[in-house]
């Protein structure tokens, strides 16, 4: 775009930089000529203000045309003037050009360079520290509102609606079933198929039964199920809620005066909550299954054997305990699914972020539940 203030013709640049002899520290930038981008224009690296320079003012009424060469000139004598700490005043350019400095200088530039923390590493620490007690807190926070929402929902003052619960038991159930029904079955096909490995030389066939049951009973029934529900469904929750919040959805529900704690995440909370213990027991029939399969093609035991090994080892205290793991799964996955997708930022970036997050919480939280369950069942002699 092309602004002529008085046609003329084309007229050589001329830059100086005028020091105020009354003034010290005042510095006037005269400029004069054709700023047009066709014609030899200065470099802003060229111009040397003074080191003892505080204000910086600008002269242009000899300036006969001008367009974006001109801008951009001034832009960044602007910017180096301003990482010096000078005083700027452009009550001296033409309209055009100081109306649009103006408005170019409105938002600052996106700073591109890695900012380095500053500080000793005590400091480092402690605000490390700091950061980890707000997320617990905002963590905990989150937690006491959802249960909150629960005992509400328990005694009827919810506002969840059990059309939303049961879209989400659906998607959470019989959706899940078919990676599910996979899973179990090779798993216990394959814990199996291990132990009969090491088992077959000593001539003891016959523990597959028992391996099979207290294994896939106990904890690889629970974990796999939990881990492919994290990848699945609490996935799926970051994603949707951050989606959501990236939409302003949950802004506008908080608006309307409807608790997206009550509305979003107890349906999903509830629904997960429920179905993986269901999931738990469906993939526990068919690891035993599998490992039936291996038991009475590769280990050349009968159905009668493997059955009254299995029923004489494995007791009712490993599935009560399998399923009471699986619970607590189902209550940490939906809780960091729900968390990070309510948290999320307000980009397409973060619900990626937010996603994997609730991945990696999930699994990380199972990994230590799992360990405390161990220790417990050990100590209480479950």
């Amino acid at each position: 775009m092309l602004i002529r203030r008085k046609t003329s013709s084309q007229r050589p640049v001329h830059v100086a930089v005028v020091t105020d002899t009354n003034t010290p520290g005042h510095v006037t930038l005269r400029m004069e000529g054709c700023w047009r981008k066709d014609n030899s224009l200065p470099q802003a690296s060229e111009i040397a203000i003074p080191q003892d320079a505080t204000h910086l003012a600008f002269e242009c009424g000899d300036i006969t045309e001008w367009d974006s060469g001109l801008l951009a000139f001034l832009d960044k004598i602007v910017t180096v003037a301003t990482h010096k700490g000078l005083e700027i005043q452009i009550d001296g350019l033409p309209e055009g050009p100081r109306r649009l400095l103006r408005l170019a200088r409105a938002v600052p530039q996106k700073e591109t360079e890695v900012r380095h923390e500053t500080g000793n590493w005590i400091h480092q620490v402690g605000q490390k520290a700091i950061h980890c007690i707000n997320v617990m807190l905002d963590i905990n926070r989150f937690v006491g509102e959802l249960t909150v929402g629960l005992l509400k929902f328990c005694v009827g003052m919810s506002r969840a609606r059990w059309s939303n619960i049961w879209d989400q038991i659906s998607k959470a159930g019989y959706q899940s079933l078919p990676l599910i029904s996979m899973i179990g079955f090779l798993i216990g096909l394959i814990l199996a198929f291990i132990g009969s490995i090491p088992l077959k030389m000593f001539g003891a066939d016959i523990f597959v039964a028992s391996l099979v049951g207290i294994g896939v009973l106990r904890l690889m029934s629970p974990v796999m199920v939990g881990t492919v529900m994290a990848g699945r469904t609490g996935a799926s929750f970051a994603a949707e809620l951050g989606s959501m919040n990236t939409n302003d959805e949950i802004d506008a529900f908080e608006a309307m005066g409807i608790s997206p704690m009550e509305f979003l995440v107890l349906p999903r909370f509830i629904a997960l909550t429920v179905m993986i213990p269901l999931l738990c027991l469906y993939s526990d029939l068919l690891g035993i299954l599998g490992g039936m399969t291996v038991g009475l093609f590769y280990s050349n035991l009968t159905y009668l054997e493997f059955y009254r090994q299995m029923t004489t080892t494995t007791t009712i205290n490993d599935l009560l305990v399998g399923l009471a793991t699986s619970f607590v799964f189902g209550v940490l996955i939906s809780i960091c699914g729900c968390y990070q997708g309510i948290k999320c930022g307000r980009n397409s970036t973060a619900v990626g972020q937010a996603a994997t997050s609730a991945v990696v919480a999930s699994i990380i939280c199972m990994t230590i539940a799992s360990a405390i369950i161990t220790v417990l069942t050990v100590i209480l002699k479950i």
